[in-house]
């Protein structure tokens, strides 16, 4: 059964905290964390703060063209998605994506339902929605226990308490 936690995000600054907090927590690095929420709800703000977070030098592109973009970290592989272009499933395999998908790294997808039936289980959905004042009414779901534990060292990490 999935976890589900929600937050109430007032402003970027608030998606910056989230990302950092996310970025220590070290089961980060296996993940596959699917970003949900209408145009402009702030799912590639909050993955740019998340890779600077995790030291990603230079621009960070949003990958809408070219469906993935690739960052090689000293000791992390980490792939953006954005599948809001995605439309041919033969595409998945012609671009090696099940490859990416199988090998070690923390994966970050936007748009994933436009590659239904090719991604795999997200270990943790990260639904951003907009209120009428600006901020972000943010949901959590772990539908794994890799998710689950992201979600419990998260909360540690609010509470300033070391996750074990």
């Amino acid at each position: 059964m999935p976890i589900v936690k929600t937050l109430l995000w007032r402003d970027e600054a608030a998606t910056e905290k989230f990302a950092r907090a996310l970025a220590e927590v070290p089961e980060l690095r296996l993940a596959y964390i699917e970003l949900q929420g209408d145009l402009g709800a702030g799912k590639t703000t909050l993955v740019r703060h998340l890779l600077r977070a995790l030291g990603v030098q230079g621009r960070i592109k949003s990958p809408t063209y070219a469906v993935v973009e690739p960052y090689e970290l000293p000791d992390l592989h980490v792939w953006h998605f954005d599948f809001y272009r995605f439309s041919d499933p033969r595409e998945w395999l012609d671009a090696g994506f099940r490859d990416i998908f199988a090998s070690s790294g923390l994966k970050l997808a936007e748009w994933p339902e436009k590659a239904a039936g090719c991604v795999p289980l997200a270990d943790l959905v990260v639904r951003l929605e907009v209120d009428d004042d600006a901020s972000r009414r943010v949901s959590l779901t772990a539908h794994t226990k890799l998710g689950a534990s992201l979600l419990r060292c998260l909360d540690a990490a609010s509470l300033d308490r070391v996750c074990p």
